[in-house]
């Protein structure tokens, strides 16, 4: 899902616009009148598996630009919904908010084991995308949250595009994982913005 320009650039301008709340010195007031503070302006981008996020992500991080985090690299498989929140923050988020770099370890879904390690250098932005990236515990770090929304057999019919048929069954367990957490966490209602998986603004907060 591709937002077009017009979309995008609201969004880059929402995140340049925030305060960081990601770092050593976030939030307002930190340095000379007139000086930006410094840190990380964490966006992130969440919404049901197959509605369109790791596209809109590749788009922001460009735009920024950014380092683009996936969420999929850190679910131990498809039994890593919840979890994967907490190796985030241990291995990159408070790293970062103590002004030191992050370093995550990438799962290989092939091997079924956690692999090579990753970089993340502590940046003015950082965009992090997937399934359970805007639970409630990003309030406190992120300046922005999407949320990206399709109907679930749209979202089905590409997932099972891109991962094969006989995936099918994963794939159901995981959307009912999904809409659980999803309740859970009362994602969508606390997005700042929230856009459909054709790239439409359904809603977004006033800046």
């Amino acid at each position: 899902m591709s937002v077009d320009q017009d979309v995008l650039a609201d969004l880059v301008r929402r995140v340049r616009d925030a305060d960081p709340r990601l770092g050593p010195s976030h939030g307002p007031g930190n340095g000379p009148a007139g000086e930006r503070a410094s840190g990380t302006r964490l966006v992130v981008i969440d919404g049901p598996a197959g509605s369109g996020k790791t596209t809109l992500a590749a788009q922001l991080g460009e735009a920024l630009p950014a380092q683009v985090l996936h969420m999929d690299d850190l679910y131990e498989g498809w039994r890593g919904l919840e979890p994967a929140w907490s190796r985030l923050d241990e291995w990159v988020l408070a790293p970062l908010a103590a002004g030191r770099p992050g370093r995550y370890r990438r799962f290989d879904w092939t091997l079924d084991r956690f692999a090579e390690w990753h970089d993340v250098a502590p940046a003015p932005y950082l965009v992090v995308e997937g399934c359970g990236a805007g639970r409630r515990e990003a309030d406190g770090v992120a300046a922005l949250r999407l949320w990206v929304e399709a109907p679930d057999d749209v979202r089905l019919r590409r997932g099972l595009d891109r991962d094969g048929e006989d995936q099918r069954a994963h794939w159901l367990a995981w959307m009912l994982d999904e809409h659980e957490h999803y309740a859970r966490n009362a994602s969508r209602e606390r997005a700042d913005v929230v856009l459909d998986g054709w790239g439409n603004v359904v809603r977004a907060a006033d800046r």
